[in-house]
């Protein structure tokens, strides 16, 4: 699990080449609660939409049911789905989101397109969820990539992809199968 995020010990390694740091895309704790605050906000929207949105596209069959939670029941279940989760934001918020849109800035691209691409690119690894899973993702891509620019932090967006993914994650483990309105 620690092996995954040597790829945010590379994108830190290549900010302090460059004369940066993690702090450049605002990958830090010097304004944790502000971050919490603003994660937990934009998890509570954000992931309730998203429901919305997964479940109208798996009616219409555009979307994939997705069971994300295959773990047998132990103890350590609910603290593993959770690291994964942190684990995921981190990836996807430090690489796709600020690292990669603070280079595009660098390499002069416009914001339109550095926007479009990062969402993209973040929809494009969801496709196994369908072509619901993509379109969301690339909404939320577009979303997360403004507040970022106005912020210039990437902590409250690795807040609220911890936080919308630990309730998916559970939520999946505990109600898919039964509740009727949750595809499963």
């Amino acid at each position: 699990m620690v092996t995954a995020l040597v790829p945010v010990v590379l994108v830190g390694h290549l900010l302090v080449r460059g004369k940066e740091s993690l702090r450049t895309i605002g990958f830090d704790l010097r304004d944790r609660w502000r971050d919490l605050g603003r994660g937990t906000a934009i998890a509570a929207v954000i992931g309730g939409a998203g429901l919305a949105f997964y479940i109208g596209a798996h009616a219409i069959g555009v979307n994939l049911t997705v069971d994300p939670s295959q773990l047998p029941d132990y103890w350590w279940r609910i603290p593993i789905l959770i690291a994964v989760s942190a684990q995921n934001a981190v990836l996807e918020e430090v690489i796709v989101l600020g690292y990669l849109n603070h280079r595009l800035d660098q390499l002069g691209w416009s914001v339109r397109r550095a926007t479009a691409t990062s969402a993209l690119l973040r929809g494009s690894y969801h496709l196994y969820q369908g072509l619901g899973g993509f379109a969301g993702n690339v909404i939320m891509g577009v979303i997360f990539t403004y507040l970022y620019r106005r912020w210039g932090r990437v902590m409250p967006l690795v807040v609220a992809h911890t936080l919308i993914d630990t309730t998916a994650l559970i939520g999946a483990t505990y109600l898919l199968g039964k509740v009727s309105w949750l595809p499963g």
